[in-house]
C-alpha cells in the first residue's frame, strides 16, 4: 500500500518540490494551495504524471476548520496519512531598521500562519498517525520548513524570524508529545531562488544577495527548491532514529562569510 503524505502550500517553490519528489518515490500525495490555483494544477499535473494518486484542496493554514478539513479529506481519500510537511508560511518585508514597518495585524497573520498553523495541522493528523502506531507500529513523520532566521535573527522582517524562532521551538516540543508514534523535524533554508524571494526583495536586491551568497558562502552557491526537498524527504522518509532536531540549508552561511572571490 502506498503511503501518504500532505504537503502544505505545495502550489509552488519548495512545497511543489517536495510534493513532486515524494510522488517521484511512490507516495500519494495532498496538495494544499490558498491562492495559487493556475500553479497548483500544474504541480497537480506533475505528481499524476508520477503515476501515483493525488488530491488537491484549498485551505487557509491559519484556520483551524481548513486544517482539519484537509486531513480528513486526505484520510478520506486514503484511509491513512503518513508524513506532513508544513511548508506553509507568509512574511511581510520590512527594511532594515524601519520599526514602523510592520503593524500588530502583520504579526498576529505571520505568526498565525507560521507557528499556529503547522500546530494545528499537525494536531488536525495526529489522531490519524497515532492510530496506526497503535495498531500496526507505522511511525508517522512531520517536517516542520523553517529557516535560518528562526537560528540567526536575520531575515525578512521581524515577525518572520520571531516567528521562524518559535517554530523551531514547536518542533522540540511535538517532538517530545509526539513520540513514539511520530517523529517532527525541521528544516531551516537559508536563500532559495524562488519567486517568492524574488518579488519580496525585487530583482535588483535578489540579484545581489543571490551574488553575495554565491561568493561569500563556503559551498559557493545558493539553494534550490529541489534541494530543500531532498532534505525534508530525508527527515519524512529516511530518519528513523531522528527527532526534535532542525537542519539548516545555506551552504554554509550560518558558519560566517568567506571573503568575496578576486574578480
Amino acid at each position: 500500500m502506498a503511503k501518504v503524505a500532505i504537503v502544505t502550500g505545495s502550489a509552488t517553490g519548495l512545497g511543489a518540490a517536495c510534493a513532486v519528489d515524494l510522488a517521484s518515490n511512490g507516495w500519494n500525495v495532498a496538495l494544499n494551495y490558498t491562492k495559487s490555483k493556475k500553479e497548483a494544477d500544474e504541480t497537480f499535473a506533475k505528481v499524476e504524471a508520477r503515476g501515483v494518486e493525488a488530491i488537491m484542496v484549498r485551505a487557509d493554514m491559519g484556520q483551524d476548520a481548513d486544517c482539519r478539513r484537509l486531513a480528513a479529506e486526505t484520510l478520506k481519500k486514503w484511509g491513512r496519512i503518513d508524513g506532513l510537511i508544513n511548508n506553509a508560511g507568509t512574511t511581510k518585508f520590512q527594511k532594515q531598521g524601519d520599526v514602523e514597518g510592520v503593524t500588530a495585524e502583520d504579526f498576529d497573520r505571520i505568526l498565525r500562519v507560521n507557528v499556529t498553523g503547522p500546530y494545528m495541522m499537525s494536531r488536525a493528523v495526529w489522531p490519524t498517525m497515532k492510530k496506526q502506531w497503535e495498531e500496526s507500529n507505522e511511525r508517522g513523520s512531520i517536517v516542520n520548513v523553517s529557516s535560518t532566521a528562526g537560528a540567526t535573527g536575520s531575515g525578512s522582517s521581524i515577525p518572520y524570524v520571531a516567528s521562524k524562532g518559535a517554530l523551531n521551538t514547536l518542533t522540540l516540543t511535538l517532538a517530545r508529545w509526539f513520540g513514539p508514534a511520530v517523529r517532527v523535524n525541521t528544516i531551516c533554508p537559508g536563500f532559495i531562488q524562488t519567486r517568492w524571494l524574488l518579488e519580496g526583495l525585487g530583482k535588483l536586491e535578489y540579484e545581489k544577495m543571490k551574488e553575495r551568497e554565491e561568493q561569500t558562502t563556503p559551498l559557493r552557491q545558493t539553494g534550490t527548491p529541489e534541494q530543500m526537498a531532498e532534505a525534508a524527504l530525508f527527515f519524512l522518509t529516511s530518519a528513523s532514529n531522528i527527532t526534535g532536531e532542525f537542519l539548516l540549508i545555506d551552504a554554509g552561511s550560518h558558519l560566517g562569510t568567506l571573503p568575496m572571490k578576486a574578480r
